[in-house]
């Protein structure tokens, strides 16, 4: 790709103008590129390596703010979801990342999970040109809210109170999760009673022998009633 063609591709891309090109360019050099076996250094493994650091921080960043009711559990498993390598090759073909790998790619010699590795690499690169926060931007504005759907991501999981957290973060209504162990007189072991507010009202009840079982079993009960709220 010829410079001026790369660079002004680029920056329709990044949304902003870059500064260090030379790191943009390296980030669409696979390992497997027939060059790069010239040069062992000459590919984007590296950048790959820190954009996938930093990916997994701006997602959990994100879920972070955008769930503040969301347990470890919720966010991990939406993070997990996002930042998974066959989604990652989806969402580099989304925003036209393959027109933008460096030739000396043949059929023959190409990684799997190319795109995505790319991606990965490209972010990478947004960090160490302009940082974090440029990063995040990007993935937020560019990638997270025009290609990922979280509600559909959540629906697909059979977790209870991920629904219930997902619905309410949507409807702008507040949902508060209550749980205390109880001491039952027929058993030696303790269980646990959850109860789920929304908008301060009590729409799910439900025990287990564990807190995440309680919630669970609360959050069913919940969902069943969502559509009164």
């Amino acid at each position: 790709m010829k410079n001026r063609r790369f660079y002004v591709e680029l920056v329709r891309m990044l949304g902003f103008l870059p500064r260090r090109i030379s790191l943009y360019r390296l980030a669409f050099i696979p390992k497997s590129a027939v060059h790069s076996q010239k040069d062992p250094f000459l590919n984007n493994e590296r950048l790959e390596y820190l954009g996938d650091a930093v990916l997994d921080a701006i997602v959990a960043d994100y879920l972070f703010q955008r769930f503040p009711e969301g347990d470890e559990g919720f966010m991990t498993k939406l993070r997990a979801c996002i930042v998974k390598r066959r989604n990652l090759d989806i969402l580099a073909t989304k925003i036209e990342i393959p027109e933008m790998i460096t030739t000396g790619v043949t059929p023959s010699n190409k990684s799997k999970h190319l795109y995505g590795n790319a991606l990965e690499a490209l972010i990478g690169a947004i960090y160490l040109d302009r940082g974090y926060g440029a990063a995040r931007k990007f993935f937020v504005r560019k990638i997270m809210k025009k290609h990922i759907d979280l509600t559909q991501i959540v629906k697909k999981d059979p977790d209870h109170k991920s629904r219930v957290i997902e619905w309410a973060q949507k409807n702008r209504i507040e949902v508060v999760f209550k749980s205390e162990e109880e001491h039952l007189s027929h058993s030696k072991y303790p269980s646990f009673i959850s109860t789920i507010l929304l908008k301060g009202e009590k729409k799910g009840t439900g025990r287990g022998s564990s807190k995440k079982e309680a919630e669970q079993r609360a959050a069913r009960e919940a969902l069943s009633t969502i559509h009164r709220v």
